[in-house]
C-alpha cells in the first residue's frame, strides 16, 4: 500500500529518517519538502559536529541512541560510511566527577549497552593526547562514535526515494492548509501540496510551522560553540578521519572529536545565546548556513585555556575556524513528538539531536503507521505533556536556558529546577510556609518534602541516615513524619494531582470504553482502573469516583491523560472533559486516628459502614462542602478531602485544629514516597509506563475481564500468556544502602533489570527498591546486587506489599 499522503517539512536527520523508515514500513505517497538545498539543508544537522553518546538517564533516549548507532553503523554514501564508531570516553578531573561517572555507568548498563570504567592509565591509552596528571578515572562506550549527519541524510533519502518518496528541495513552507480541522496540505512559495497527514521536522524552526497549526512549542534555539583546530603536530601523518574515541570533559562543558590532523572543540561553558526561531535567517540571506552564526571569540576563552591544559598538545596548535552553532533545547530536555491536539494530521517531530534522530525516525513511523510506537516508550517525549504554564515564553525561555547551562553538571534526582519559581501554590502554601516546608518542584506545584516545625519529634526515634547522595534534599524529619502517619493521623496536600471531571449522558459509556475496570456502578463508587494503549501498554492508572449518574472525578496522572480522553470523545457532543485541578485543593487525611480527626467535623456517618472502602460522598466539613473519597497511598486508613481553591485554607485549618491535639502532624512527599514503596503502590511514569503491561507491572487485579470491550483489550490477551519480566520488590537490610532510582541490578556478574522507585522504609525497618526484573528472578527470597556508583549493594526479592497484606489498616 502507498498509505496516505504525507508531507514531512525539513529534510535535516529527521526528516530523512522519518521519510525512510516510513517508507520501509509501506507508507511511500511521502513528499520531503526543505527551504534549503539536499542534503545540506542549513539547519543543525549541516554543521552538527555529530558526536553519538548513548549514556542518559533516560532509558527511552539511551534507546533511541542506540538505534541511532546501529542504523547509522549500516549505511554509507557510495562506500563513505556514515558513522565513525571510534568509541566515546568521558574523563574525570574531580573527585565528584569520577563519582558521577560510576553513577552513569550505572545508567549505561541497566540501559544493557556495554560500558567499563577505566583507571587513568587506560584513558591516556585510549586517548592519548590527554595529560595523565589531570585525569582521574573514564567511562568507555565502546559503540559510541561520530554521526557523518550530512551523509546520513543523504543515505536516508536516497533508500527513501528508490521507494517512492519525493524530495522537493528550495522549498519553503508558507501555510498549512486546512478542512474542518484537519490538515489538508501546505503551501509553498512553489506551490501547493496536498496532505492527509503533514509531519514538522524543522528543527530550530520548529516554533514557526507549528505556530501556522496554533501549536506552541516550548523550545528555544541557543547558540553553541564549536570550533576546529588547525594542524596539532603530534597528531601530524594521521590519514583518517578519527582514530581516537570522541571525549568529553563534562567538569568543564567541554567535547573533542578528531579531524585528521585537527580537533573539533565543542563548549557549553558560555553565556546562553538564545535566537528566537523568527529571527533565523533565510537559507540565501545567511553568510554561511541559517543555523551558524558568527563565532564569539570572547566566549572561547576560557575554553581554549582548558583544552591546553586537558590536552598538552594542543599548546602547538591554534583554533583557526568557530561557529556559534543553533541547537534546540526544550524545558525539560526531551524532544517533542506526536500529533497536535488540535489539528488533526498534524505532528512534529522536533528538538531531536543528531544522536537520537534514527531512533525517532523509526518512533514516529510507527506512531503514524500502527497507531502507537511498539519500539520505544515515548511518554517522555509526547509534546502533549506540558501544562500551559509550560508552554508561557518567559517560562519557555528560563528553563531552556538554564538546561544550556547545565547540560553537563551532575544533577541530583530531586534537585530544585530553578527559576522561575514559585508558579503553582495550593490554597495551603502559607500554612505551609508557617510550619517551616522544604519544598520542591513538580510539575510547576510547591511541593513540602519535610516540615522543619517536625524537627523536635526526631529524637528517641529510629531514623537512620542514608549515604551521601541519597542524603541530599532529604532530612530525618521525613522518617519522623512517616512513623507519625503509621501511629497517629497526618495531613498531607495531594493538590498536585490532577483531577479531571467527565459529564454529560455518554460519560459512563466512555469511561467504560476507556477503562480496564468497571467504572458504571452506584454513585458514589470510586474504582483504580487503568488506561491501556492499543497495545495494550499502560497509559495510565487512575481512579474514578462516580459522583453522580452523569459525573465522574477522575483521579489522573498529567496533562496526557487529558489529552488522551480529549482524543477519543465522542463526537455527538454526550461528553464534556475538563480540568478541575487549578480551581480545587486536596487534603489527605490518612493514619489510624484520622477517623477520630474527621467524625467530630461532620453530621455525616464515617464509621467503616457509613462510608466504606473506595466509595465517595458529598459532605460538609465543618462548614466547608468537600468531597470525601476513603482511599488511602499510604496505606492507612483516612480520606482525600477535595474542595475549591477558595474554601482550601478554611479546610485545612479546621482539620489541623481537629487533629493537632491528638498528636497528628503536616506530612510531606517524603514520608508519603516511604509509606507508598511499603505498601507497594506503583507510580506511573516511573515504575511502570507505556512499555509495559498489568500482569508485568503487578496491576493485573485492575482489569476486569468480565467486562465489556476496552481499548487495549485484545491486545492484552495476547500479551497475557507471555509475561517474561515482572516490577518485583527488593528489600536492603543496610540502612545507609539507600538507592535512588535507574541503577542496574545484577544476578551475580550478569545486570538483568533496573530500579524504577526507592526509599528507605522508616516503619518496616529496610531499604526499599522496586526493579524491573526477568520473570524467573522475581520469585521471593532470590538474592541480588544493584549497582549503586562504585559498589555492589545485596538486596533480596521480597513478597509484596511489605506493609498491611491482611488489608486491614485500610478496611478498619
Amino acid at each position: 500500500m502507498a498509505g496516505p499522503r504525507v508531507v514531512i517539512i525539513g529534510a535535516g536527520v529527521v526528516g530523512a529518517a522519518l521519510a525512510d523508515e516510513l517508507s520501509a514500513l509501506g507508507w511511500t505517497d511521502v513528499t520531503v519538502v526543505d527551504q534549503g538545498p539536499l542534503p545540506a539543508t542549513g539547519g543543525s544537522s549541516s554543521h552538527a559536529p555529530g558526536l553519538v553518546f548513548q549514556t542518559n538517564s533516560s532509558k527511552t533516549m539511551t534507546e533511541l541512541a542506540r538505534y541511532t548507532v546501529e542504523k547509522f553503523g549500516s549505511l554509507d554514501v557510495d562506500g563513505e560510511p556514515c558513522f565513525l564508531q571510534v568509541g566515546g570516553l568521558e574523563v574525570a578531573t574531580t573527585p565528584e566527577r569520577l563519582t558521577e561517572l560510576h553513577r552513569r555507568h550505572g545508567w549505561i548498563t541497566a540501559w544493557g549497552v556495554e560500558a567499563r570504567l577505566l583507571t587513568p592509565t587506560e584513558c591516556v591509552a585510549q586517548h592519548p593526547l590527554l595529560d595523565p596528571d589531570r585525569v582521574l578515572g573514564g567511562l568507555l562506550v565502546p559503540t559510541d562514535g561520530i554521526a557523518k549527519a550530512v551523509l546520513a541524510v543523504e543515505a536516508q533519502l536516497r533508500r527513501a526515494t528508490a521507494r517512492g518518496v519525493r524530495c522537493l528541495a528550495r522549498h519553503e513552507v508558507l501555510d498549512l492548509l486546512r478542512e474542518d480541522g484537519r490538515v489538508t496540505g501546505v503551501r509553498t512559495d512553489r506551490g501547493e501540496i496536498p496532505a492527509d497527514v503533514v509531519v514538522c521536522c524543522a528543527g530550530i524552526w520548529g516554533p514557526r510551522i507549528a505556530r501556522m497549526a496554533g501549536l506552541d512549542l516550548p523550545l528555544t534555539p541557543l547558540a553553541h560553540q564549536l570550533a576546529w583546530t588547525g594542524p596539532i603536530p603530534a597528531l601530524a601523518g594521521q590519514k583518517e578521519e578519527a582514530v581516537r574515541p570522541i571525549l568529553r570533559h563534562q567538569d568543564a562543558d567541554l567535547y573533542y572529536r578528531d579531524r585528521f590532523d585537527g580537533l573539533g572543540v565543542g563548549f557549553y561553558g558560555h553565556r546562553p545565546m538564545p535566537v528566537p526561531a523568527d529571527d533565523i535567517l533565510p537559507f540565501d540571506d545567511a553568510a554561511t548556513m541559517p543555523s551558524v552564526l558568527k563565532f564569539t571569540e570572547d566566549d572561547f576563552t576560557d575554553a581554549w585555556t582548558e583544552t591546553t591544559s586537558l590536552l598538552p598538545a594542543t599548546k602547538d596548535a591554534a583554533i583557526e575556524e568557530g561557529v556559534n552553532g543553533l541547537f534546540s533545547f526544550t524545558t525539560d530536555n526531551f524532544p517533542l513528538l506526536g500529533e497536535s491536539p488540535d489539528l488533526k494530521g498534524f505532528w512534529v517531530a522536533e528538538a531531536v539531536w543528531v544522536t537520537h534522530s534514527a531512533g525517532v525516525g523509526r518512533a514516529v513511523a510507527e506512531w503514524l503507521v500502527d497507531g502507537h510506537c511498539s519500539s520505544f516508550d515515548l511518554h517522555e517525549c509526547d509534546v502533549n505533556r506540558f501544562e500551559p504554564h509550560q508552554l508561557a515564553p518567559e517560562y519557555v525561555l528560563a528553563r531552556d536556558c538554564r538546561n544550556f547551562v547545565e547540560v553537563y553538571d551532575i544533577l541530583h534526582p530531586l534537585q530544585p529546577s530553578g527559576d522561575p519559581r514559585p508558579i503553582r501554590t495550593s490554597p495551603f502554601h502559607p500554612r505551609q510556609q508557617a510550619h517551616g516546608a522544604f519544598f520542591l518542584e513538580a510539575n510547576g506545584w510547591e511541593r513540602p518534602h519535610w516540615y522543619e516545625t517536625n524537627a523536635r519529634l526526631v529524637e528517641g526515634r529510629d531514623i537512620p541516615t542514608p549515604n551521601d547522595w541519597a542524603a541530599r534534599y532529604w532530612s530525618p524529619i521525613v522518617g519522623a513524619e512517616a512513623q507519625l502517619t503509621r501511629e497517629t493521623v497526618a495531613m498531607y496536600d495531594m493538590t498536585a494531582l490532577k483531577r479531571l471531571e467527565v459529564t454529560g449522558p455518554g460519560a459512563a459509556a466512555f469511561l467504560e470504553r476507556l477503562c480496564t475496570g468497571k467504572v458504571a456502578k452506584s454513585v458514589g463508587s470510586v474504582t483504580y482502573t487503568l488506561l491501556l494503549g492499543h497495545d495494550g501498554g499502560i497509559r495510565s492508572d487512575i481512579t474514578v469516583a462516580r459522583l453522580a449518574l452523569d459525573r465522574f472525578q477522575v483521579g489522573a496522572n498529567g496533562n496526557l491523560d487529558l489529552d488522551w480522553f480529549r482524543r477519543h470523545l465522542p463526537a455527538d457532543g454526550t461528553v464534556q472533559v475538563r480540568d478541575l485541578t487549578p480551581g480545587t485543593c486536596c487534603v489527605g487525611l490518612w493514619g489510624p486516628l484520622a477517623r477520630e480527626v474527621l467524625q467530630p467535623l461532620t453530621d455525616d456517618d464515617f464509621t467503616n459502614d457509613g462510608l466504606k472502602y473506595f466509595r465517595a460522598r458529598h459532605t460538609y466539613i465543618g462548614s466547608v462542602p468537600v468531597t470525601a473519597m476513603r482511599l488511602s497511598y499510604v496505606g492507612e486508613l483516612g480520606w482525600e478531602l477535595y474542595t475549591t481553591a477558595d474554601q482550601g485554607l478554611k479546610l485545612w485549618d479546621t482539620l489541623w485544629r481537629a487533629a493537632e491535639p491528638l498528636g497528628g502532624v503536616v506530612a510531606g512527599r517524603g514520608a508519603f514516597n516511604s509509606l507508598r514503596l511499603e505498601k507497594g503502590y506503583r507510580s506511573f511514569g516511573t515504575d511502570m509506563t507505556y512499555e509495559h503491561d498489568p500482569y508485568e507491572a503487578g496491576v493485573g487485579f485492575a482489569v476486569r475481564p468480565d467486562k465489556g470491550d476496552f481499548i487495549g483489550r485484545a491486545a492484552l490477551e495476547r500479551r497475557r500468556a507471555d509475561v517474561r519480566r515482572r516490577l518485583t520488590c527488593l528489600t536492603i537490610d543496610d540502612p545507609r544502602s539507600v538507592v535512588m532510582g535507574k541503577e542496574p541490578v545484577y544476578d551475580g556478574p550478569r545486570a538483568v533489570g533496573y530500579v524504577t522507585s526507592a526509599a528507605y522504609g522508616y516503619t518496616i525497618g529496610k531499604g526499599i527498591a522496586y526493579a524491573w526484573l526477568p520473570a524467573e528472578l522475581a520469585v521471593p527470597g532470590t538474592a541480588l546486587d544493584i549497582g549503586y556508583f562504585d559498589r555492589r549493594v545485596p538486596a533480596v526479592v521480597a513478597e509484596e506489599p511489605l506493609f498491611d497484606p491482611a488489608m486491614s489498616r485500610l478496611r478498619g
